[in-house]
């Protein structure tokens, strides 16, 4: 363990006495640089809709939890609900640079962050290394970074923050796994309401639902499909249902599958057959034998 190194100071009686709270004028004092905005925030957001990730750069810094006094090493990210965490303590020589993120981005709220208190993550292992190295060069290098080169570097920044501040939230709090099941339900909803639009994607549901598009593969990954899988299935079922109705029997199949969202006809009746083991001319056919 990387934090291993700071056990003696901290078991000190004195240990905090070094430590300060985060100024306030200045929470990355030290660093030589001001607050990073990762991606622009939506005209007229307030700070309350974005999360604040600090990560340290050097010096000595303590995040105190109701159980336990966590040292901060560099590299490490702290992710707070506010611009000042009151429990992250710090030493005169601290450095640290601080990154505002826009709730839009991440699909979390910086209400679920503060209710967990700040979180802390290692920046030595997992999606917390792949972030803090992110985020190290968009601090070191973003004045050099062609815009289209800074903007995928940020937005990749943001599909890991998302990723790992879920995981976070999901530690702290074995049953938030229940609000993931409530997104979920929402992102299904969407898509059963707008099935019929063809430019219906992974991008537009993120983009609607206000989360990444990482977020979102993530979030069905967990339900064992993709979620191009999971619209095709659902425009599938709902294709099925018209073409066994008796009072669409003379319904023209494309017409059946443009209602849904297929735009090519010969694409919906390849894949209707890999389903369900007849085309939808025969399916149809099956309503003749019924009475209208």
């Amino acid at each position: 363990m990387h934090h291993s190194g700071t056990n003696a100071l901290l078991s000190a009686p004195s240990a905090l006495s070094a430590f300060v709270p985060a100024p306030r004028p200045a929470p990355e004092a030290g660093s030589g640089g001001g607050i990073l905005d990762l991606l622009p925030a939506s005209a007229g957001a307030a700070a309350e809709q974005c999360v604040y990730v600090t990560l340290h750069l050097a010096g000595r810094a303590v995040l105190r939890r109701p159980h336990a006094e966590l040292p901060v090493v560099p590299g490490d990210l702290v992710i707070s609900g506010g611009r000042y965490p009151a429990n992250l303590l710090r030493g005169a020589d601290c450095a640290s640079r601080m990154y505002r993120v826009p709730c839009r981005v991440l699909g979390i709220s910086a209400a679920e962050v503060r209710a967990a208190g700040t979180l802390l993550a290692p920046g030595s292992t997992g999606i917390g290394a792949m972030a803090s190295q992110f985020l190290a060069a968009l601090g070191e290098h973003s004045d050099r970074l062609a815009p289209l080169a800074r903007i995928r570097l940020a937005r990749s920044s943001a599909d890991l923050l998302a990723l790992l501040i879920t995981d976070l939230l999901d530690q702290d709090d074995p049953g938030r796994a229940g609000g993931s099941a409530e997104l979920l339900a929402r992102i299904r909803a969407h898509i059963e309401q707008n099935l019929g639009d063809p430019e219906l994607s992974p991008e537009s549901v993120a983009g609607a639902l206000c989360i990444s598009v990482r977020y979102l593969h993530r979030l069905f990954q967990q339900d064992g499909t993709t979620v191009g899988q999971w619209i095709r299935h659902r425009r599938l079922e709902a294709c099925r249902r018209d073409l066994d109705r008796p009072a669409n029997r003379r319904v023209p199949v494309a017409v059946v599958a443009g209602r849904w969202g297929f735009i090519s006809a010969s694409h919906f009746s390849r894949v209707f057959r890999e389903v369900y083991g007849l085309t939808p001319s025969q399916w149809q056919g099956r309503a003749d034998t019924r009475p209208a």
